[in-house]
């Protein structure tokens, strides 16, 4: 009979053993305070002692302990600058079976700001508590409330992480824990928690553990996941881990990350399953044949997959003047059309630019979104007379890159210019005369700035340097400097949020992808001192993030596993939308030249990456993966959230199709990804 919890008696305490200093007291001390614990079935944790350590000459540490019936034997080597590779081998050596997890804890001193890192899944406090929609929260003991997603401490399953990490600092400096998506006890997991009140720890699982409540994507958690493993006399398993020891900079994550995505390594042929060109003609036609209604002409937002039980009942007829639809994917399929010379496609394009910007509200700004039910709105923003100024910033930038590239090839649209000229004067009328921040969303009747919260007004900062070259206009640039330097704090302090419509002040991927076009357009304006070269440099580190270093494991049966679907190279929408997105293709041509600029191949790795991954599941006929030729899927579940791992969304999206469409495009003009063509 398997043994009971009490098998495992907690009753040792943490402060029993001193543990294993990794970083002297003068440094800030930094331990494993003890070489294993042992959980039981129902959560308590036995700490398994260092009672014999072995320090070599050379820095290794040997450390070995008993108790609760097990052995656990761990070995630390060091790689340099603060880095160890962990191998934790731990024996069942009690006559009886049991049932038990194993927890790895790194514990650092006293913290004012644990600032903590679960890469795409948890950054600092991760929700603000004006954020509207629930997710993952941290808050000290005491203010905690797990039914409302708000607790100390938190443990997640490998999957959910774009890197299977944990990042959190105290006074004096920071630390990392980092392990591999699955092991010999299944799919592992990170968390931390605060405690002795204000001592962070941080924690690996095997297996993995979801505590105090998992996160499906809605208000309304799901319990614990526990998952148990039972031992029998005499089975031994081993846990690989590195161990990273930083400094107390808040972006001292970023070496450790370039770290992990080296060291993961890549695989011997591509994931796409197809070229950039022909990537480009299928979501060209997939845009066109199933996101374009000519009357009046727009891009509706989704397109279902089953014409047959839905058809067009089960099409959004809606169109977002960006983001989601509008004008960077009426761009796209411009660009396409022009090149192509399918003169069909070309007239859709134009139709939809034109439609967008001869509606106007009556402040002088974009709508939100166009609907066949209700006309023009302000979007999802939840008031009737608040227009999000990230929809607004994406629609303005890319009306003025189709103005670019139409002039380019001697067609003018008075009326592109025109709403171009429009929205930025909203824009500077908004900006904040002392912080010179945007403002984060417009009052349609008005144009006013209604506040200027979280990053959302980063996206007209991109718009405003183009415009200053096209339309030659300097005042555009200052105010886009202006700007550049009030939004520097939010990138310094590594938490940017707001811009997405549907995710209220919540860290984005999103966000990143602002904040890369903003600081590299900057630096390519003009930047004697190098300021705004550091600043996208780390707007990218914090975007990459977001970014998968790893292909995640899905079983056979499902369908990405099935079609074996690689998510290196795929981004996490956000903590709050726990999905694979390819939104970051939007920012692909800058990401491609920060890395020229910076002469940085890990950025063009990484944009390459992106767009390998996302020439994956790009209809190649009709039925293939149950789509239409030309259907691309906005989700791809890597993990347990909003549905089951290993499916996608069975919707194709104007955005999605749209921003791969964008990508391939640009890619034609890229020197360093011709070989992707």
């Amino acid at each position: 009979m398997p043994a009971s919890s009490t098998d495992l008696d907690p009753s040792t305490a943490r402060s029993a053993t001193g543990g294993l200093t990794l970083r002297s007291p003068d440094e800030g001390l930094v331990r494993l305070p003890y070489v294993v614990g042992l959980l039981a079935a129902d959560g308590a944790c036995l700490p398994v002692p260092a009672a014999d350590v072995v320090r070599g000459a050379t820095g290794t540490v040997h450390a070995r302990g008993r108790a609760g019936g097990f052995r656990a034997e761990l070995h630390l080597e060091p790689g340099g600058e603060g880095r160890y590779t962990a191998r934790l081998t731990v024996a069942r050596t009690a006559a009886e079976a049991t049932v038990s997890g194993l927890r790895v804890e790194l514990l650092l001193g006293p913290a004012d700001d644990p600032g903590w890192l679960v890469p795409g899944v948890f950054y600092g406090r991760n929700r603000l508590p004006g954020a509207t929609r629930p997710f993952p929260r941290f808050a000290p003991c005491g203010d905690d409330d797990p039914t409302g997603l708000t607790a100390p401490a938190w443990s997640f399953r490998a999957d959910r992480c774009a890197t299977p990490a944990v990042f959190a600092r105290d006074r004096r400096g920071g630390a990392a824990l980092a392990v591999a998506e699955h092991g010999s006890l299944g799919q592992q997991g990170v968390g931390f928690a605060l405690v002795d009140q204000d001592r962070p720890a941080l924690r690996l699982h095997a297996p993995y553990r979801e505590e105090p409540v998992s996160y499906y994507g809605s208000d309304r958690p799901r319990p614990a996941d526990l998952p148990e493993h039972l031992w029998q006399p005499g089975e031994r398993h081993t846990l690989t881990f590195t161990v990273h020891l930083l400094d107390a900079d808040p972006h001292a994550y970023a070496p450790v990350l370039r770290a992990l995505h080296t060291a993961t390594g890549t695989a011997d042929t591509p994931a796409a399953w197809i070229g950039a060109r022909q990537a480009a003609e299928l979501s060209a036609e997939g845009l066109h044949r199933w996101h374009y209604r000519p009357d009046p002409p727009v891009l509706v937002e989704t397109a279902a997959f089953d014409r047959e039980a839905l058809g067009e009942g089960g099409d959004r007829q809606a169109m977002h003047v960006s983001w989601i639809s509008g004008t960077p994917y009426a761009h796209a399929l411009l660009l396409h059309a022009r090149r192509t010379g399918d003169a069909d496609m070309a007239e859709a394009a134009v139709g939809v630019m034109d439609h967008i910007c001869a509606h106007l509200t009556p402040g002088g700004t974009f709508w939100g979104q166009w609907s066949r039910s209700g006309g023009w709105s302000a979007g999802w923003t939840g008031d009737r007379e608040r227009l999000h100024a990230r929809t607004l910033g994406d629609a303005t930038l890319f009306t003025l890159r189709a103005l670019r590239a139409e002039r380019a090839r001697g067609i003018d649209h008075p009326l592109w210019e025109e709403a171009v000229r429009v929205n930025l004067a909203a824009a500077l009328k908004g900006q904040d005369r002392v912080t010179g921040r945007l403002a984060a969303a417009h009052h349609t009747g008005t144009g006013a700035a209604l506040d200027h919260e979280g990053s959302a007004g980063l996206a007209f900062l991109g718009a405003l340097v183009e415009a200053a070259a096209l339309l030659d206009n300097p005042v555009y640039l200052e105010a886009a400097r202006r700007a550049g330097d009030a939004y520097a704090t939010d990138v310094v302090s590594e938490f940017l949020c707001g811009a997405p419509e549907d995710v209220s002040l919540a860290p984005t991927s999103e966000d990143g992808y602002n904040a890369v076009i903003a600081y590299t357009l900057l630096h390519e304006a003009g930047d004697p001192d190098g300021r705004w070269l550091d600043l996208a440099r780390r707007a990218a580190d914090w975007t990459l993030t977001f970014r998968y270093t790893y292909d995640v494991r899905f079983d056979e049966h499902t369908l990405l596993g099935r079609y074996g679907f690689r998510t290196r190279g795929a981004d996490q929408a956000s903590p709050s939308n726990q999905h694979l997105h390819a939104f970051g293709l939007i920012c692909l041509p800058e990401t491609v030249r920060l890395a020229r600029h910076l002469g940085d191949a890990y950025y063009l790795r990484s944009a390459r990456e992106n767009l390998d991954c996302f020439r994956q599941f790009v209809a190649r006929t009709d039925g293939d993966f149950n789509a239409y030729r030309g259907m691309v899927s906005e989700r791809f579940y890597q993990t347990d959230c909003f549905q089951a791992k290993g499916m996608l969304l069975t919707l194709s999206h104007a955005w999605s199709a749209g921003v791969l469409l964008y990508a391939c495009e640009s890619a034609l003009g890229l020197p360093e990804l011709q070989e992707d063509l």
